[in-house]
């Protein structure tokens, strides 16, 4: 088994683990565009978070949707459902030994889309530009995914 160190002196590792490094903290971003479109649109779903202004029906005002808020967390959503399966798919792509190259650019086009895609949602730019942004990143992953399944295990 290969040891850490080994693992760190891998370019194609670094390479891998910076790149999941930016999309996982876009993707905290995400939480922090939610809870500022929460606040200035005053739109909650726990009674406990209405407190702060103010009680009873003032605060009960406060407990409902907002579309806004929808649209941000739709894109975080999505994030959940793109991003982690690049994080385990990545992984095993990085350690199946391709070219440092062919990785960083399989890294590098992954992470833009997923940016372009936030952008797409949270601006909204017209489609199909946030679908296209999302088939890219998407088609990444399934690539790196048939890389490993071709060459580093037995079917």
């Amino acid at each position: 088994m290969a040891k850490l160190t080994q693992l760190i002196d891998n370019e194609v590792f670094r390479a891998y683990a910076t790149y999941t490094v930016i999309v996982l903290l876009k993707m905290m971003l995400m939480s922090l565009i939610t809870a500022y479109f929460r606040i200035t649109r005053k739109a909650f779903v726990n009674p406990e978070d209405t407190a702060v202004f103010g009680k009873g029906e003032s605060a009960k005002k406060n407990l409902r949707t907002d579309p806004d808020v929808e649209r941000v967390r739709r894109g975080h959503l999505n994030d959940l459902e793109n991003i982690v399966p690049f994080l385990g798919i990545g992984l095993l792509y990085a350690l199946s030994g391709p070219e440092l190259s062919t990785a960083l650019l399989h890294f590098r086009i992954f992470a833009g889309a997923r940016i372009v895609h936030t952008f797409a949602y949270l601006i909204p730019l017209p489609q199909p530009s946030r679908g296209l942004s999302w088939a890219v990143g998407y088609t990444v992953t399934i690539l790196m995914a048939y890389r490993v399944l071709k060459t580093a295990l037995y079917l």
